[in-house]
């Protein structure tokens, strides 16, 4: 298969370009488009041959649900059984936006989409070429990350052809994302609703709006022997091909100890990275450190998360030692993509 790659502008869309693009939506083929988050992968979510060609592209485990994207929120109700007002108020917040909610679905969502589950997650995003598509393409499109299962999520259309070309029919290069980790997903089949991924929206976020919120207990901790209920609960995602660890506690013995580690595996003839932030660059007397942000703005840090770990894999890194990041906030979904990646190998000093 030929993968063709268009340039997109969405403040001077080609309508020709997403109009080919929603017709390969609805013939049951694979289109990569940006969104607000990370470059999602297309697809008719109401076609089960769509899922599995999906699940086949991206080398994932079919038990995986896949996050149903529309473009209105009216569009909401015919795929879910009910939708609480609570839903209904964090969606008049936060959609478009980074904000993923879990409901009941309804016949129309087969369970391709939804990892053989009874719920489906759904969002809205907030990217004027993501929304022209879902119109072009019927309404519902399934979307997980464009990039091979497990791989590090892309946040520009070169990852996204690094990883699957030749697997799907188009890609709509639409640039940088500019958040650069995944939507938050929350469960609205419980009460009070549980957040399943951290994302921007951030539980004071949430909790503002509807009042209290929980958090699953496994996002900061090892993956739980369950089905997942939602996208990147179960298996290790976002991984760069190196052995990756994160190191945890007082910044200056942190700073101290990747210094330690790094030097051990340079002795050793390794190719070793450094993940750090501008407060700390100049703490690292090591060839390959990387700066992932300011910590005084961890929405820096999400936005750069993914690039780093594919430049990483561009000049054949080994090992890689990142300074772990605050559990709350945005920190906490840096914490989360983090401690995944690294195959939740941490070391606490």
């Amino acid at each position: 298969m030929e993968t063709k790659v268009e340039k997109i502008e969405k403040t001077q869309m080609n309508m020709d370009i997403i109009n080919a693009a929603g017709q390969i939506l609805k013939q049951g083929g694979l289109v990569a488009f940006p969104t607000e988050t990370v470059y999602g992968l297309g697809a008719n979510a109401l076609d089960e041959e769509a899922a599995r060609k999906t699940y086949a592209a991206k080398g994932r485990p079919s038990d995986n649900p896949l996050i149903v994207h529309i473009a209105s929120l009216e569009d909401l109700y015919p795929i879910t059984k009910k939708v609480p007002e609570k839903a209904v108020a964090l969606a008049e917040k936060f959609w478009p936006g980074p904000l993923t909610m879990i409901f009941e679905k309804s016949e129309l969502v087969p369970h391709g989409t939804t990892g053989g589950l009874e719920t489906v997650a759904v969002r809205m995003p907030d990217n004027e070429v993501a929304l022209a598509l879902i119109r072009a393409g019927g309404g519902y499109v399934s979307g997980p990350s464009a990039n091979k299962s497990g791989r590090p999520s892309p946040t520009m259309a070169r990852h996204v052809l690094d990883d699957l070309e030749g697997r799907i029919d188009m890609i709509l290069d639409g640039g940088p994302v500019h958040i650069g980790v995944e939507s938050t997903i929350v469960d609205m089949t419980v009460e009070p609703p549980m957040i399943l991924r951290p994302g921007a929206v951030t539980k004071e976020m949430l909790e503002e709006t509807v009042g209290e919120v929980t958090v699953d207990h496994t996002i900061l901790t090892a993956d739980a022997k369950t089905p997942p209920k939602a996208p990147g609960m179960k298996y290790r995602h976002y991984a760069p091909r190196a052995e990756m660890t994160v190191v945890e506690g007082p910044l200056e013995k942190v700073v101290d100890k990747i210094g330690e580690l790094a030097a051990a595996r340079e002795n050793e003839g390794h190719r070793v990275g450094i993940i750090a932030t501008q407060e700390t660059m100049g703490r690292y007397d090591h060839e390959n450190v990387k700066c992932i942000g300011t910590r005084e703005d961890e929405s820096t840090v999400a936005a750069n998360l993914y690039a780093i770990l594919r430049e990483f894999d561009d000049d054949g890194t080994e090992y890689i030692y990142s300074e772990a990041f605050a559990s709350d906030g945005i920190g906490s979904a840096v914490m989360n993509r983090l401690l995944k990646a690294a195959g939740h190998h941490v070391i606490n000093v």
